[in-house]
């Protein structure tokens, strides 16, 4: 059965694992070798070598958090689309904790969720691509539920417990959050990647206002517009620029 026909919720098949080195590495070597397909997602109560954007490793305390891949089947959207699925997911993981967090959540460009001016949690989608077909995500999501400490990333990092003063179930948290990763994916699969785009856009951080970026090792003060179809953040100093992950750096 070709992926795109595949029926199967986001969440349907969770596994639980006491420790991996990552649980995007475990899931794709289990789709590779065959042995998982769309909506199985992975659980860890702990990573030792956890993967965070542009090579940064993710560190979390076992036991305390939400540390999960899902393996999405990507196979209707065309590649020049592939923002449309970090939207989705962000979205979704915006949708989740909102529940808990009724106020000042937002979206960092890419796919961060911030509370105020702290990171909540983080996405890394890896996809496995052939020619010019795009097969396969794994989407990788960590949100802090009840670590209260981040050793020298204290000032920047915030849990849901911190925020409410209340304690958690990571694995039912989890599991919650993977039927609002259903509901934005499905929305997806309709089409309506170009509205999801909106709802990110409308939950942009900082949007509207003057940020330090670096470029070239050159920092400069820019007003955040918007992110476009593309995932390029838009930005304006004296003239509008567009930029492609990984070719600034925030300044905080």
């Amino acid at each position: 059965m070709p992926p795109s026909i595949v029926k199967t919720t986001i969440g349907n098949s969770f596994n639980e694992l006491i420790s991996v080195d990552s649980t995007n590495i475990y899931a794709m070597n289990q789709l590779q070798a065959n042995l998982a397909a769309h909506g199985a997602v992975y659980f860890a109560y702990e990573q030792t070598a956890g993967k965070g954007q542009r090579g940064r490793e993710w560190k979390a305390q076992t036991g305390q958090n939400i540390l999960l891949s899902a393996i999405i089947d990507a196979s209707f959207l065309p590649i020049y689309q592939q923002f449309y699925l970090s939207a989705a997911i962000a979205v979704a993981c915006y949708d989740f904790l909102q529940q808990y967090i009724p106020h000042e959540l937002s979206i960092k460009w890419p796919n961060d969720i911030y509370w105020r001016d702290r990171k909540a949690g983080g996405i890394l989608i890896e996809n496995i691509i052939s020619g010019n077909n795009w097969k396969w995500s794994v989407v990788g999501i960590g949100l802090n539920i009840n670590q209260t400490d981040f050793d020298d990333l204290n000032h920047r990092a915030v849990s849901l417990k911190q925020i409410t003063g209340k304690e958690y179930h990571p694995v039912l948290l989890a599991k919650e959050l993977c039927s609002f990763l259903n509901i934005r994916y499905n929305q997806l699969k309709e089409g309506n990647g170009s509205e999801l785009l909106k709802i990110y856009q409308n939950w942009l951080y900082k949007k509207g206002e003057l940020v330090q970026l670096k470029r070239n090792n050159v920092v400069g003060s820019y007003t955040i517009q918007t992110v476009n179809s593309q995932g390029e953040l838009v930005v304006k100093s004296s003239m509008e620029e567009a930029f492609t992950h990984g070719s600034i750096e925030w300044i905080l």
